[in-house]
């Protein structure tokens, strides 16, 4: 199989691409770098697609790996005919791999295997034959009685004949695909109630769904109800559809007396062996796919969280609110170090809710205090009345937002925290997580495992493995984006840049705390187990702010710096004009004398001299300043205060399938059903909303018991005027 061709047909490239990214895969290089650096070989693709094309390669050269190995235990069975090598090697899929190989592949103990050792193979290649001037099967089976082996009637051999032809039936390939194709168009998935208890599956309690049309949500969510008991599930197929498939390959129009035989055996093959076995795996076909999509809205929804605006130059005060044990109080100043911290306790008694307010604003007014960060656990309600309360009591400005605290409580356990604050007890960490939360979620949500960060739907149900490997990439993607303060990251953010591992991450951190701030990306080449290759792969990530040399501030990769001087010579500018920010005119310049001749003069790709100019223009830019800051609030509602048709603005902190989950200030996500988003249809609501989108939304209805609010996107129409 040629992958790359298929590649290049399956992602409507051109050939040169696929071979060029294949290629710097294959030298070890990552895909950030790839993206970023090495736009001229695979044509500016970016780093989704191109982590697309890596996991399909993956895949492709599994499958290739798994043909092999098929057809080497066949050809060692000395049963590899030139139609099996041909058929393997067309198939598209394991799959059909695994078809093909399945009456070659050693069986457990069966039905058709017990009748072979009794010798009973050739009265089943008799009957099966269908010929016209055969004798009807029981009088053929009566050659084949043999007490000794266990066969004493004529009934016992055509029973144990009849089941080899059952199992050759459903060991067919051609038959299983055919089968396979018609459950995927027309099967239908059922479900009903396990047992007559009140649950959140009560929607599935009578449920049916066509198979091709089924939704995931629905897939993940009857998965789950049949695993903790509430459900029984099934996938239906007409059975005399079904049967007509088998007919027409078991069945001969021969008027042989043995062809209701062959049909009984068919009908054995499907009842027994293959509808179950079809049935387990449209199942798992469903699951999978279900799972993908879903791992697939968790990285989108990941990747817009971490690359949320950062709130910059303020210092922040962490809430972890709780009710026995208090809330706990972090004050990080801008840089995210801790200041301060405390326990308050505002549930307790009317006394002690006094004296909290009485320790906020000392610890407000003593470190100028700008921004409060809430984290959305036990008690967050109540802690965002009293903040609220007592922003009314404070002469300065002081805004707060409750942020979501998932994963910061295993943040706070796990050995990371403790090698970060030794001094500080669990829960203070978590109060400084909340915190930093709000001023950079980028650099403190990289210490969390992905999968607690909670932005997705059942992702506790999916296969670990390749979840971790979807939210991994996307924080990598995410990190490199952005880019890395050299001097200031942690060792968590560090091990996420392009050939950094966690071990040289831990060495670049030790070397700076003995020796100094970095002067230069050059000066990590002493870091050891940093080699060239490391390098290469990392340098264009990091960022020196205090580097002498303006090209360290920004993304520009040290193999271009000569590049980026000769643009600035070229145009009549220098280094210091850049620092300066004195080359306002660099674009136009380039424009005039012309991109390609610009480009091929220094030596470099159009793809790279725009990046170059970029960074130029702004060396340092945080690619997250450009997007809308985030919703910041100063008061309270309460879910008793909503009305439907009131407006509201929101911010959207979760998109799954059917709809999105919107903080509109009432401590209560509302919910923007799929329909209520637009005014017109979609196929899914990420195609108009993402994670940190600042939106406008009316109410449709509050139920308070169930704090449930309905939120609509859609306009009302204003009542007319009478």
């Amino acid at each position: 199989m040629d992958m790359i061709t298929q590649l290049t047909a399956e992602f409507h490239l051109q050939a040169w691409q696929i071979e060029n990214v294949v290629k710097l895969i294959d030298e070890g290089n990552t895909i950030p770098f790839i993206a970023r650096y090495r736009k001229e070989a695979h044509g500016t693709l970016d780093d989704q697609v191109l982590r697309e094309i890596s996991e399909r390669l993956t895949y492709l050269r599994n499958l290739e790996k798994r043909r092999e190995e098929v057809r080497a235990s066949i050809a060692a069975q000395e049963k590899l005919t030139d139609e099996i090598a041909t058929a393997l090697e067309k198939a598209a899929t394991l799959a059909e791999i695994e078809d093909l190989y399945r009456p070659f592949k050693p069986k457990r103990r069966t039905r058709a295997s017990v009748a072979r050792e009794k010798g009973l193979e050739l009265l089943a290649q008799r009957i099966f034959e269908q010929a016209a001037g055969s004798g009807d099967p029981l009088s053929l089976a009566q050659g084949f009685i043999d007490p000794e082996k266990g066969v004493e009637t004529a009934e016992d051999a055509l029973k144990g004949a009849l089941d080899i032809i059952a199992e050759d039936l459903s060991d067919d390939a051609n038959i299983r695909r055919r089968l396979r194709n018609l459950f995927t168009v027309c099967g239908v998935v059922h479900t009903k109630a396990a047992k007559e208890e009140e649950s959140v599956y009560a929607p599935y309690y009578a449920f049916s769904a066509p198979v091709e049309k089924i939704a995931g949500y629905q897939v993940l969510a009857i998965d789950r109800g049949e695993r903790e008991g509430f459900l029984k599930v099934e996938v239906v197929l007409d059975r005399p559809r079904a049967m007509r498939v088998i007919s027409s390959v078991a069945l001969k129009s021969t008027g042989s007396p043995c062809t209701p035989a062959v049909q009984a055996a068919g009908e054995d093959a499907y009842d027994r062996l293959i509808e179950p076995s079809i049935e387990r795996e449209i199942r798992s076909q469903l699951t999978e796919q279900a799972d993908t999509a879903a791992i697939k809205v968790f990285a989108t929804n990941l990747r817009q969280l971490l690359l949320q605006p950062p709130v910059k130059g303020k210092v922040a005060l962490g809430l972890d609110p709780g009710y026995r044990t208090g809330c706990k109080v972090a004050v990080v100043d801008a840089t995210g170090r801790v200041l301060d911290t405390g326990v308050i306790y505002i549930t307790h008694s009317e006394a002690q809710k006094e004296q909290a307010k009485g320790t906020l604003r000392r610890l407000i007014e003593k470190h100028g205090v700008e921004i409060i960060a809430i984290g959305n656990g036990t008690a967050s309600k109540e802690t965002e009345i009293f903040t609220a309360e007592l922003l009314k009591t404070i002469d300065r400005r002081v805004s707060y937002m409750v942020v979501s605290e998932a994963g910061a409580s295993v943040y706070s356990a796990s050995k990371l925290a403790a090698e970060e604050f030794p001094q500080f007890d669990v829960s203070l960490r978590s109060a400084v997580s909340i915190a930093r939360r709000l001023q950079d979620p980028l650099a403190e949500l990289v210490k969390i495992d992905p999968k607690a960060i909670g932005v997705g739907q059942y992702q506790h149900d999916m296969p670990k493995k390749e979840l971790d490997n979807a939210l991994d990439g996307v924080v990598e993607d995410c990190v490199n984006a952005v880019g890395v303060d050299l001097n200031t990251a942690s060792p968590s953010l560090l091990a996420r840049v392009s050939g950094v591992n966690s071990t040289v991450a831990k060495n670049i951190v030790a070397y700076r705390e003995e020796n100094g701030a970095y002067p230069s990306r050059a000066a990590i080449k002493k870091v050891p187990k940093l080699g060239a290759k490391a390098f290469e792969q990392c340098a264009g990530f990091l960022r020196v702010p205090e580097s002498r040399n303006v090209l360290d501030r920004t993304g520009v990769h040290p193999e271009s710096y000569e590049a980026a001087k000769a643009l600035l010579q070229l145009c009549g500018y220098t280094l210091e004009d850049v620092a300066s920010g004195q080359i306002e005119a660099l674009a136009q310049r380039v424009a005039q004398l012309g991109e390609e001749a610009a480009a091929e003069k220094l030596g470099v790709g159009v793809p790279t001299l725009r990046d170059i100019i970029k960074e130029l223009l702004r060396p340092g830019r945080d690619p997250r300043d450009e997007l809308p800051p985030p919703l910041l609030r100063t008061d309270i509602m309460d879910m008793k205060d909503l009305k439907p048709g009131m407006e509201l603005q929101g911010t959207v902190r979760n998109v799954i399938d059917f709809g999105a989950f919107v903080d509109i200030g009432v401590h209560q996500d509302g919910l923007v059903h799929i329909s209520q988003i637009a005014n017109r249809r979609l196929k899914h609501p990420s195609e108009v909303l993402k994670v940190g989108d600042i939106v406008t939304v009316w109410v449709l209805s509050v139920d308070v018991g169930k704090k449930r609010i309905a939120l609509t996107m859609k306009k009302p129409a204003q009542p007319a005027v009478v």
